[in-house]
């Protein structure tokens, strides 16, 4: 399985760029923030990537971090939400976005994005709703191996010869997802069951966007305390 490319952006397209890994292009399915993210043409860009498998078909689809590539796994396990849903969901919400419109039971939030109707958004928010807190912690985890220079990646990389991969977006978004899987462990440490946690951390984070551990936490404990 190919996990992840860092090439030199040949082209972008609407739906899609065509990285050179080494004299070979992929092409490479990516949302509208992915892409809007990726470097100009002739500059080296990384993406972790997914393989669809299908009869008379093979795509790959980029992803800026792991936590996103879990994230479209996860979407991707709904009924009726296949490849393109997902990605519209993800380019409309990121990770983050998408994580907390779940962990609230924000369906309108997902029906934002393009193609998905208030049905399909519902059964998304129905159906992933208990496995939001595990997602939302495994972005912290995924966010600290991200900053570890030291340890083989888990998946096959593809390098090209280049200067290093400018990564102007990725640090910011595993900050955020370790400061939001550091309060999730804290409020279940403290006895808050995983849902209830997950929901109270994701509204703190949609109200105070890139406050840290401590300020979600003592945000979050506000939001779960007995109203008198």
């Amino acid at each position: 399985m190919i996990g992840k490319l860092t090439g030199r952006v040949d082209y972008k397209a609407a739906d899609h760029v065509l990285l050179d890994v080494g004299g070979v292009g992929y092409t490479v399915h990516c949302s509208d923030r992915t892409l809007a993210a990726l470097p100009g043409p002739g500059q080296v860009a990384a993406l972790y990537t997914e393989l669809l498998v299908r009869e008379d078909l093979l795509q790959l689809f980029g992803f800026l971090t792991p936590y996103d590539r879990e994230w479209h796994r996860l979407l991707t396990t709904v009924q009726g939400v296949g490849a393109k849903a997902s990605m519209a969901i993800l380019g409309t919400l990121g990770a983050d976005g998408v994580a907390r419109a779940i962990a609230i039971g924000d369906w309108g939030a997902v029906k934002a994005a393009p193609g998905i109707g208030p049905k399909l958004a519902q059964r998304v928010v129905n159906e992933l709703k208990e496995k939001a807190p595990g997602a939302m912690a495994l972005g912290g985890t995924m966010g600290q191996a991200m900053g570890q220079a030291a340890g083989p990646a888990p998946d096959l990389v593809i390098d090209t010869d280049g200067p290093p991969v400018a990564a102007a977006t990725t640090p910011a978004v595993a900050s955020s997802g370790q400061a939001t899987a550091d309060a999730l462990s804290a409020l279940t440490n403290l006895g808050y069951a995983p849902s209830e946690a997950a929901r109270a951390v994701a509204e703190a984070a949609g109200a105070t966007p890139g406050a840290d551990a401590p300020a979600l936490i003592r945000a979050a404990l506000r939001a779960l305390a007995p109203k008198e």
